[in-house]
């Protein structure tokens, strides 16, 4: 490897003058040459290992290695934005270090024009590093106009003559079909745009499946390492997020990765898997300010003789590198705060569920992070700021390290448990602070022993009944595998297996893993969707007529849906409860075993209780769709 000193190089002048028109800036440290347009600030080169240009030179310059967003104002149409820099800056110029600066600033000149924001992208190459970091700094002044951003990430086009094989993770990745085999005449374009049945694909052995890019989304806190290889000669392009804490959503909101193209991705916001909910709103003249980044884009290589497979190995392993250097040293922009201007939390976290144990519970393998304060579970919804998050050992201690400055809500929840957790004051961090929390207690919702339960509090459906896919829409990367929800199509199932009446589930003799459906689905229509209605039967002994019975329900995912709970008759007029309109994420088509997590607690007065008690749900929305959480329907009798 290279120990030459990085080098700046921009056509035309000397790198020091601060402005150029529509000319090249190299970064070069003797490993690879990234090259940029000027004053863009659009990647459109990258030279590794012999390749002149590992991003697609067939593309337009525009359209290989650039920062976008989707941006409206209210109640408008979202704007596709390729960012594009008006201004170039040289920030840090030596033989460790290079770091640049694309600006592209507002005034109200631009407006409807421009997303009302000043944005200064930068990118960075150290000495002897084999990549580089690419971090933004969005920014919205006082006064200035409403806005929404309905996305925003950075895109890079790979050369499909040469990267053709995708890693996700372990066990996602495969060779992938080829971007031509996406055109008219070689698939058939399925029940939405993205998902594609290969017909007339190059790879032959590829006809007859599905492609998908949802296929292959990610939660964040998994979501840290995905690219492509190029067997001949064997290079790995990888993009490396080390930290979620600029992520919207939390540990559990679902990007998009990596996609044929071949396209990779770094998502920062996004609406997937939760819809207008992880929308940032900006209204009222809202000032803004927000750090996305630093991301790494990692390129490593091999001997022709060896494994090109093993580049996945060694991504891995420099993603770990990353993931313990941050928070970073290295960036110039005072917006991104290092590590000793950072602050840490610790504590321990219990439960208290009496009816399960009288003592004390640690609360094993519990998600613990940092908010901004809002009420209960706002957490998932919050897209505009920071969040910070580890997971609790089995003894319920956990350790939040590198907390940017600020005021939160220290929240949790619990594998096991239904109910969000929520620490009654603020807590305030500030640089340098240790706080430590002690011992902390989470009381979930309950109200006395339970009857009986469906699933596995864990807001996800995926231990309930998820059927084999139609076999002409099949993606083989997904046969026999533990992700079985991803594959196309699996809502249709539900119509087929239950072809004249609705799902029925005894208490008692019913085995969710096989009789509860992962996807409560409305039954398509001449005229458009219609709601099901699912009934859960059960025997109560000694019922208490003149006490109040609590039924939770959970939901994992919900689009254009209403809940509707009904007792003993599931034709009665007026149900019980209703949720009402909920929803919109869009899970169950994107192949997401969960979304936005939702949980009520209906109260079930004990005078409607008799033996033999039937309970029954409705979706009465139509379109695809419900989605049970893995706490589906407990009952307990209420305690006072």
């Amino acid at each position: 490897m290279s120990t030459a000193g990085v080098r700046l190089h921009i056509q035309g002048g000397h790198a020091k003058v601060a402005k150029y028109d529509m000319l090249e800036v190299v970064m070069d440290n003797g490993i690879l040459q990234v090259t940029l347009s000027n004053p863009d600030g659009i990647v459109i080169g990258i030279r590794y290992n012999g390749i002149d240009n590992v991003l697609e030179p067939l593309n337009k310059e525009t359209n290989r290695g650039y920062w976008d967003l989707v941006w409206s104002a209210p109640g408008s149409k979202g704007i596709f934005d390729v960012i594009k820099g008006t201004s170039f800056r040289v920030i840090v110029d030596n033989e460790e270090q290079v770091e640049v600066s694309f600006t592209r600033m507002w005034d109200p000149s631009l407006e409807g024009k421009y997303v009302p924001l000043n944005i200064d992208k930068r990118f960075v190459m150290l000495r002897a590093s084999s990549g580089f970091y690419s971090y933004a700094i969005y920014e919205h002044l006082k006064d200035w106009p409403d806005f929404e951003i309905g996305e925003t990430r950075i895109t890079f086009k790979l050369r499909k003559d040469k990267f053709q094989y995708m890693a996700v993770s372990d066990n996602r990745q495969r060779y992938m079909p080829l971007p031509d085999d996406r055109l008219p005449g070689r698939c058939q374009t399925l029940a939405y745009p993205e998902a594609v049945l290969l017909q007339n694909p190059k790879m032959k052995e590829l006809a007859g499946e599905v492609d998908d890019k949802y296929q292959y989304s990610c939660e964040n806190k998994d979501n840290k390492v995905h690219g492509w290889i190029c067997t001949n000669p064997p290079v790995g392009f990888w993009q490396i997020t080390p930290s979620d804490e600029f992520r919207s959503g939390g540990p559990h909101k679902q990007n998009l990765t990596s996609h044929v193209g071949p396209t990779t991705l770094a998502m920062f916001l996004s609406g997937h898997y939760a819809g207008q909910d992880l929308v940032p709103k900006f209204r009222g003249g809202e000032p803004w300010k927000k750090v996305f980044g630093p991301v790494f884009i990692y390129l490593n290589s091999s001997a022709i003789k060896d494994d090109p497979f093993w580049l996945w190995e060694d991504a891995k392993i420099q993603m770990m590198t990353e993931v313990q250097s941050w928070p970073y040293s290295f960036p110039a922009s005072e917006d991104f705060q290092k590590s000793d201007q950072r602050g840490n939390v610790s504590g321990r976290l219990l439960v208290l569920d009496r009816y399960i144990c009288e003592e004390l519970i640690p609360a094993n393998g519990a998600y613990v992070g940092l908010a901004p304060p809002g009420d209960v579970g706002s957490w998932q919804r919050e897209c505009k700021d920071y969040q910070f998050w580890t997971r609790a050992d089995d003894r319920g201690y956990f350790s939040i390290s590198n907390i940017r400055t600020g005021t939160y809500n220290l929240i949790a929840w619990v594998p096991g448990f239904i109910g969000d957790y929520r620490y009654d004051a603020v807590i305030n961090i500030t640089s340098g602070s240790f706080i430590e929390m002690g011992d902390l207690v989470f009381e979930p919702p309950r109200d006395g022993p339970t009857m009986w339960e469906i699933g596995i509090p864990d807001r996800s459906a995926a231990e309930f009944y998820v059927p084999d896919p139609d076999p002409n829409h099949i993606n083989k990367l997904f046969v026999n595998h533990p992700d079985r929800f991803r594959q196309y199509g699996l809502w249709n199932r539900y119509a087929e297996l239950y072809p004249h009446e609705d799902l029925v589930y005894i208490v008692g003799v019913s085995d969710y893993a096989n009789d509860w459906f992962f996807a409560q689905v409305p039954r398509q229509k001449e005229n458009g969707h219609e709601g099901t209605t699912w009934q859960i039967r059960f025997e109560l002994r000694n019922v208490d007529r003149n006490s109040t019975y609590k039924l939770r329900v959970a939901i994992a995912s919900a689009t254009l849906a209403e809940l509707q709970v009904r007792i003993n008759d599931p034709n009665s007029r007026r149900p019980l409860f209703t949720s009402g309109l909920i929803g919109r994420d869009n899970s169950v088509a994107r192949h997401g075993i969960h979304g936005i997590y939702w949980l009520y607690n209906v109260n079930v007065p004990g005078a409607q209780l008799v033996d033999g008690l039937i309970l029954s749900s409705s979706n009465n929305q139509g379109a695809p769709v419900l989605s049970k959480d893995s706490c589906p329907p407990s009952c307990g009798s209420s305690s006072s």
